[in-house]
């Protein structure tokens, strides 16, 4: 049977099934195909404010109110309490050394956290993806999607006129014609294949295999190591980071005491485990054995599902849209989960797509080249940039210093993109179109690449961990290279690696952002969380009234403020 549709989407994951419903509110007949069925597992948990705001702007533009309550926590557990997540205030980061037991004075001295909310209720959420896909696949159903699963896409042919995709559900031989098809497949996806496309694995340096499971009965770090100082939230409520030698590991607490876990290893790291270490049930035993606090905290943890690895998390491809063709990011390159760029990237290009196809409603209701080849460039650019990101942080983790101060520019990066999206909405463009992690701007583009050769230099390529004086320089050229996008204070020693949301210092850092102290005062109701009388008392103290700065300068958008 032969069948006709605007678009297929191919591919349910969160991204494919928000982009399918989007399309389906703009009005177009949209076919969403899955391969498997849900609920199904998924790794790819934990979102961040730049993620959220994304959600909150879909939400605004295409009457999506669901997108709105899933932006944060608190929002989340009100409306959508059947939809499991967790609670994410940050990041947190420790350094841990082979053989030290739990309450090593190191753990506390070598500890990172860097809070991305104020308070819970608007925090960020780690994603259960198994109930957030299947919410996703339904809203979709219910925006006139037509959904099918267990279909498997054989063959596509990509004209200048249309699509014709084959395919097969439960034996039966399925052709279908589209004017557009949008892969949202995942890596290796299937346009990779029926397009040839090369493999542009090679341009990355980022290289880790991962073990991973769920797990029931993972301990508290403060049951494990109680003598931590006091931070700006507790440090399981968040993506919690162990670094080690061969590595790292992340740990996601979620509300239901489920936690997700995985060690990602560097090639270097994977070959230093025991040869006989051959399953992943195995690398995970002699990894615990190596750092005792880890083990302490997965003591009495038990699996709920069998334990997986992956030799190699990274993939990329050359090319990522073309005439009557387009990826989502997750089918395009992956390179790693450390500072949780996947869902936030993901969402940023459903933006861009959604955009295009809303400008050829009017035309020939499908992107055109100029749409296509700068969605392509920007996902190629920020695929780059997210390398040079995180294989910096890899050479970093040779000492926690250099770490410390690498994160700064990841940091330093986000907290200003994801406030001046929220205080200066008067740009020439939608904001889906800047540049992701700092892609284009004057400051942070060429940030990683500078600092991952200042760190090459002192690690050569090896773990080397450098002189006391090499580290100190990098963390004082680091200060210096963020400051003119630094508005949370951050990579300032005073705060020993404590870094709790701080309004005061944002007000004080108004010119940053290009903005007017009234001007800031004005928009602080559209950062997420900021009560009314925590408004006026920052007013008060900074001298100009309410009213008189909310007649000063541009237009600040209120989304985020509290209300829908």
């Amino acid at each position: 049977m032969t069948e006709r549709h605007e678009i297929v989407v191919v591919g349910s994951g969160f991204a494919g099934s928000l982009m399918a419903r989007v399309l389906a509110v703009l009005g177009y007949d949209v076919l969403l195909l899955e391969r498997g069925t849900h609920p199904r597992f998924a790794i790819g948990e934990s979102s961040t404010p730049l993620a959220n705001l994304s959600l909150e702007r879909l939400a605004e533009r295409y009457g999506l109110d669901d997108c709105y309550q899933l932006a944060a926590h608190g929002r989340w557990t009100e409306t959508h309490p059947n939809v499991r997540r967790g609670l994410k205030r940050g990041f947190t980061f420790y350094r841990h050394h082979p053989g030290a037991k739990p309450g090593d004075a190191r753990l506390a001295d070598e500890r990172l956290l860097v809070a991305a909310s104020p308070t819970d209720y608007v925090a960020d959420s780690h994603w259960l993806r198994a109930d957030v896909d299947h919410h996703f696949v339904r809203q979709a159903i219910d925006a006139g999607v037509d959904y099918r699963d267990r279909v498997e896409v054989t063959d596509a042919d990509i004209g200048d006129d249309g699509v014709e995709l084959r395919a097969r559900r439960d034996g039966a031989e399925v052709s279908v014609q589209a004017d557009f098809v949008i892969d949202a497949s995942g890596p290796g996806g299937f346009l990779a294949r029926q397009l040839s496309i090369p493999s542009g694995l090679g341009r990355t340096r980022t290289r880790a295999g991962i073990v991973f499971s769920h797990f029931e009965g993972v301990r508290l770090a403060s049951e494990v190591a109680p003598h931590f100082p006091p931070g700006p939230y507790p440090d399981d409520a968040a993506a919690v980071h162990h670094l080690i030698d061969e590595g790292w590991m992340y740990s996601l607490r979620f509300d239901h005491g489920v936690t997700s876990a995985g060690f990602v290893l560097s090639p270097r790291g994977a070959a230093s485990l025991p040869a006989d270490a051959k399953s992943a049930d195995a690398k995970w035993a002699a990894l615990l054995q190596r750092y005792p606090t880890i083990a302490a905290a997965f003591s009495d943890a038990r699996a709920i599902m069998p334990m997986m690895q992956r030799d190699r998390i990274q993939h990329r491809l050359t090319r990522a849209a073309g005439k009557r063709w387009a990826m989502l990011p997750h089918a395009f390159a992956f390179v790693d989960p450390l500072f949780s760029t996947g869902i936030a990237w993901s969402l940023r290009a459903v933006e861009r797509l959604a955009l295009s196809f809303e400008a050829a409603r009017a035309g020939g209701r499908v992107p055109d080249a100029d749409h296509l080849i700068r969605y392509e460039q920007m996902l190629t650019r920020e695929a780059d940039q997210i390398d040079r990101m995180v294989a910096g942080a890899y050479e970093a983790m040779a000492h926690f210093e250099l770490f410390a101060a690498q994160a700064m520019i990841y940091f330093g990066t986000v907290s200003y993109a994801e406030v001046r999206q929220r205080l200066v909405t008067d740009g020439p463009e939608h904001p889906a179109w800047g540049g992701f992690l700092g892609v284009g701007d004057e400051v942070c583009d060429s940030l990683p690449r500078a600092s991952l050769r200042r760190l090459l230099r002192i690690t050569h390529g090896t773990g080397h961990e450098g002189t006391d004086a090499e580290r100190e320089s990098f963390a004082a050229w680091v200060r210096r290279s963020i400051e003119p996008r630094n508005i949370a204070g951050l990579a300032d020693p005073a705060r020993h690696n404590l870094y709790a949301v701080d309004l005061d210092l944002l007000v004080d850092r108004h010119a940053l952002l290009g903005l007017t102290r009234d001007q800031l005062i004005a928009g602080l109701p559209a950062l997420r969380g900021l009560a009314p009388d925590r408004v006026r008392s920052i007013a008060f103290a900074t001298g100009p009234t309410m009213a008189s700065a909310r007649n000063a300068g541009p237009t600040l958008n209120a989304v985020g403020s509290g209300q829908p």
